[in-house]
């Protein structure tokens, strides 16, 4: 089993212009586990530091303090080590078509992470991979998909596309962050319901962003819920949803939808 921790981790940014020699304090001594095979789900509303947990666990900034830890070792800052982390650890973004280059077919988005992790050589063996991976996020048939270009597709399908391209190096652990928040309600659930499948198929690792509870008790082996920079209550899914210890996780419930509420209205 492999895991993924964050330490007491600490994010401070130095404000400039009228706030100058000011510092905010973004990630407030944030520790937590993620286990291969496992779903966690962060959950806060926007500015609550989500997402600058997904940047420090990414290796795009750095921690003021803290550490992260893969398999019990501390990441390493560069060269081999540090490439062998993001091979390890992957993301896919909020946004699917800004995350993909519009001047580039499919295959050409899915080819770079195979060469440069060198999971594939040669023309044959790159274009199997490249309709391997469509095949596994349900994007056939591959060799028609691999042809188009990114505004070709719909939102759901460019984003299983970037989810494809997370998956080339055959990571540990994926970093999903808001990775519907972007797309139609009615496309939603197949993206979610894909990234269960492959969860359960390959063994990874899922570290789930979002703002809805909902979602997260239905995907998520665990909720942990972030509040200005902190982690305010952390469970399984059902308590923390059934029974919230925390004022702040109460009203992230009042606010989720709720049918069967308002059915029974």
């Amino acid at each position: 089993m492999s895991t993924l921790e964050a330490r007491h981790l600490v994010k401070d940014y130095h404000l400039r212009g009228g706030w100058r020699g000011q510092t905010l304090r973004a990630v407030k001594d944030v520790s937590f586990t993620l286990e291969s095979g496992k779903t966690v789900a962060l959950v806060g509303q926007s500015g609550s530091g989500k997402s600058t947990i997904a940047k420090l666990l990414m290796q795009l900034e750095r921690p003021t303090s803290g550490q992260i830890l893969l398999d019990g070792k501390p990441v390493g800052r560069r060269g081999g080590a540090l490439a062998a982390y993001r091979r390890s650890v992957q993301m896919v973004f909020q946004d699917p078509f800004a995350s993909l280059n519009p001047y580039h077919s499919i295959a050409h988005h899915l080819e770079r992470p195979l060469k440069l992790h060198e999971k594939a050589r040669g023309a044959q063996e790159l274009e199997r991979g490249v309709h391997s991976l469509l095949e596994r996020v349900r994007l056939t048939p591959a060799d028609v998909v691999a042809k188009r270009r990114p505004h070709e597709l719909s939102g759901g399908q460019r984003q299983r596309v970037a989810i494809a391209r997370a998956l080339a190096p055959q990571p540990s652990f994926l970093v999903a962050d808001e990775p519907v928040s972007m797309l139609d309600v009615s496309i939603r659930l197949g993206v979610l319901n894909l990234l269960a499948d492959l969860q359960r198929e390959s063994e990874l690792g899922v570290l789930y962003i979002t703002h809805d509870l909902a979602t997260a008790r239905h995907f998520s082996d665990e909720i942990l819920v972030m509040l200005k920079g902190e982690i305010v209550e952390h469970g399984p899914s059902d308590r923390v949803i059934l029974d919230p210890q925390h004022e702040y996780t109460r009203l992230l419930l009042e606010a989720s939808p709720n049918p069967e509420k308002r059915l029974a209205q």
